[in-house]
């Protein structure tokens, strides 16, 4: 069990971020075991058929055993909305000490996987490397895999923020928490994280909550170590319905509703209109 203790600040200091870059990480998990949610099948296939040459045992390597996956490469957003390109810079910033301990800890007390050994076992010169390389192989795959449908997948994350926010509002913490999943309970002014491979306990002492919604999220994922500021990935609502064709419009049965001119119009303000050639000001 993972638990932060919250007081009365923190719960005013409670706020939502959006993060590409947890999607982008989180999802290897799907990648890595297609068993994991079948919700997610349809993804999965598209972005392995757009993968191409992209080094995918060094990406998959970076998902444990356990399905946990590094801190580092999951940093806290630091604003609402920040570009996978601004996340992925800080990662790419971070310390080689700091690399080496969270690839170790989250593969333990499995050994680190082949693609990772070397680099772990060697001089933070080599991790530096590694950490530069995985940042490469992340962006690459970001803009293969995630990116095309990232406005998709940030209007579900944003109506689970605006659900969130109005049960905060009706009912305080109390209800925010209520049906985020099972294994999220909130007693007594501390978030207990149920059935987690880390235990410990954070007195977020000032710093507040940060709340993350995610679509490959499948179940609560706080920070695997106890010295990350204290935040929360959570499974978001309005997934089972993101990879669905919409069903194609019946001109006919418009039509039949509205009348020919009316369904005509309908159409017409639906699809842009093709740019004019005439001078900028006239009609």
């Amino acid at each position: 069990m993972i638990s932060f203790v919250l007081d009365v600040e923190d719960l005013a200091d409670t706020r939502f971020a959006l993060s590409p870059m947890h999607e982008a990480v989180l999802s290897l998990r799907v990648l890595r075991d297609p068993g994991l949610s079948a919700l997610h099948l349809p993804w999965r296939r598209a972005a392995l058929g757009g993968l191409g040459s992209l080094d995918t045992g060094l990406l998959l390597s970076l998902v444990a055993r356990r399905r946990t996956v590094p801190d580092f490469l999951t940093p806290v957003p630091a604003v609402f909305a920040p570009g996978f390109e601004e996340e992925l810079a800080v990662v790419r910033g971070t310390a080689p000490e700091v690399v080496r301990r969270d690839l170790v800890a989250t593969h333990a007390p499995d050994p680190v996987p082949e693609a990772l050994r070397a680099a772990v076992a060697g001089d933070d010169a080599a991790v530096a490397g590694l950490r530069d390389r995985l940042c490469e192989v992340l962006q690459r795959y970001w803009k293969s895999a995630i990116e095309p449908q990232w406005p998709r997948m940030r209007l579900v994350l944003e109506a689970d923020m605006t659900y969130r926010a109005r049960r905060l509002a009706l009912g305080g913490a109390r209800l925010l928490f209520a049906d985020m999943h099972p294994d999220v309970r909130w007693r007594g002014g501390v978030l207990h994280i149920d059935r987690m491979i880390s235990r410990h306990r954070v007195a977020a002492a000032g710093q507040g909550l940060l709340l993350i919604p995610s679509v490959f999220a499948h179940k609560p994922a706080p920070p695997l170590g106890p010295q990350e500021p204290p935040s929360l990935v959570y499974p978001s609502r309005g997934v089972a319905t993101l990879w669905d064709t919409p069903p194609a419009a019946d001109p006919s049965a418009l039509t039949a509703l509205l009348g020919g001119p009316r369904a005509r119009l309908l159409v017409l303000l639906e699809e842009p209109a093709p740019r004019s050639n005439s001078p900028a000001g006239c009609a």
